[in-house]
């Protein structure tokens, strides 16, 4: 099959995600456990661009003049927020409804940021580039996981950054992340994730450098129910992150 030819679209959880779009801002709704882990990746997000492009995480706009694309982006809960900090965002999501509930929430709260109902291909078709992709809990959602990151790797300008987050497949998440998660603690509707799906860290790392992207680091996340709030952790064996750069022009 050609590239050309290929989708990173797999359209039963485009329909999933569609069919729950209209809670994507209640706190307490179907999308709680991305409200609860919200903090702990913003500012990851906002400490590693800092330090990558010379700025002061402390400042109000950190990410000023920094362009990023939110790609899986749903109901805007992380897209919003990064606005905020300055950057100029492109939302993306598949889901016409996600972008829907996204848009109106983002006009609504005043907050800029260009939504679009597209695919990681279509931009990367259009030859849209970014200083920052961000690609968050998306990549256990789509059909082709190597196709699909090395086509948002293509997008990575020299110099920039991905970050990925995402499930390990381990049977330790299979236990915690699944069955306790749905199952148990019903925080996820059932069926959320499949463990066939999870992601392990070597396959993200061997398509993000077969594109000429840097691993520079990796963290475990992990729910501490003590605190009700999740945090950094050097244990990887369920929830990640990893944070990968394009080399600057030489």
């Amino acid at each position: 099959m050609s590239e050309t030819a290929k989708s990173t679209i797999d359209q039963s959880e485009v329909d999933r995600f569609s069919a729950m779009a209209a809670e994507w801002w209640s706190p307490t709704g179907k999308f709680k456990p991305l409200h609860k882990f919200n903090p702990v990746r913003l500012a990851y997000i906002r400490d590693r661009a800092c330090e990558n492009f010379g700025r002061d995480p402390k400042s109000s706009r950190p990410l000023e003049g920094l362009r990023v694309l939110d790609i899986g982006c749903g109901g805007g809960l992380l897209s919003e927020p990064v606005a905020r900090m300055g950057a100029s965002v492109v939302g993306a999501d598949p889901s016409e409804k996600n972008i829907g509930i996204a848009s109106t929430h983002a006009n609504a709260s005043g907050v800029p940021v260009d939504y679009r109902a597209v695919t990681a291909e279509q931009l990367a078709e259009a030859g849209e580039t970014f200083d920052i992709v961000l690609n968050m809990e998306v990549v256990e959602h789509v059909a082709d996981v190597e196709f699909f990151l090395s086509t948002c790797a293509k997008m990575v300008r020299p110099g920039g950054l991905m970050f990925v987050a995402t499930i390990n497949r381990t049977m330790k998440a299979a236990a915690l992340a699944i069955f306790a998660a749905e199952n148990v603690l019903r925080w996820l509707p059932r069926g959320t994730h499949q463990y066939e799906k999870l992601v392990r860290p070597e396959e993200i790392e061997k398509p993000l450098a077969a594109n000429s992207l840097d691993i520079i680091a990796r963290t475990g996340v992990f729910y501490s129910p003590l605190q009700d709030r999740w945090n950094l952790s050097k244990d990887m064996d369920v929830n990640y992150m990893l944070l990968a750069k394009r080399p600057n022009l030489s």
